[in-house]
């Protein structure tokens, strides 16, 4: 599990030289763990083979595209289930908090509802928590698989595999209830969209860095030590 997770929050991680070049460790660890069935493995080939092969300018706009540009795709959790609501900050000091609890030491200025962060942390943990953990917002990580799956995204599979590796049965109507909330506010794509950028400082009222920023930040997390380890 540990090594599977690690994995996949590299994936999900800005395209970089270096993720580039460690695709091929990462397909050996999926496949050497055994966490993942191969039928679900093999929904991550597309993605794989398009960080493999493609040009890393293309690649870190397909990225932006989807998830700097969309926040109906935002890798921010909490973005999904909190908006911009006060109960948003409440929740991330309480996530922050239990990472402290568990000694996990978050070696990057993202925030703690990062989806790539919040794997990383899952993926220290016994088996058993870890996929107690993950199945939490389950409902969010099927959100997002059915919304890439419709837009045809190489990304979709990383999330069927998220949702395999924990046999995550997330409620219908929670998933419904988040497509419906994207549906009915059309401002929710627009507002990130048509809001200026502000290079360095957080957009007022939105409680996180700009894209560019933070993708940058993300960019600079050392890939290899995710899933070797």
């Amino acid at each position: 599990m540990k090594r599977t997770l690690r994995a996949l929050a590299a994936l999900l991680g800005y395209p970089s030289a270096e993720l580039q070049e460690h695709v091929g460790e990462i397909r050996s660890a999926l496949a050497s763990e055994g966490v993942l069935p191969t039928d679900v493995r093999e929904k991550l080939e597309p993605l794989l083979t398009h960080l493999e092969h493609a040009d890393l300018l293309d690649a870190q706009a397909t990225y932006s595209d989807l998830f700097d540009r969309s926040r109906s795709l935002s890798l921010y959790l909490f973005e999904h289930v909190y908006g911009e609501s006060r109960e948003r900050g409440q929740a991330m000091v309480a996530l922050g908090q239990m990472y402290q609890e568990h000694g996990f030491a978050m070696a990057t200025n993202e925030l703690p509802d990062y989806l790539p962060v919040f794997l990383e942390f899952v993926s220290c943990l016994p088996a058993r928590e870890a996929q107690e953990r993950l199945s939490e917002p389950a409902h969010v990580l099927a959100a997002l698989q059915q919304r890439l799956t419709e837009r045809e995204s190489v990304y979709a599979g990383v999330f069927v595999a998220l949702l395999a590796a924990v046999d995550a049965r997330p409620d219908p109507n929670a998933i419904a209830e988040l497509r419906a909330q994207a549906g009915e506010d059309k401002s929710l794509d627009e507002e990130w969209e048509e809001a200026p950028v502000n290079f360095g400082q957080p957009a007022p009222g939105s409680g996180r860095e700009s894209g560019v920023v933070a993708r940058i930040r993300a960019a600079q997390i050392a890939i290899s030590h995710r899933f070797r380890n």
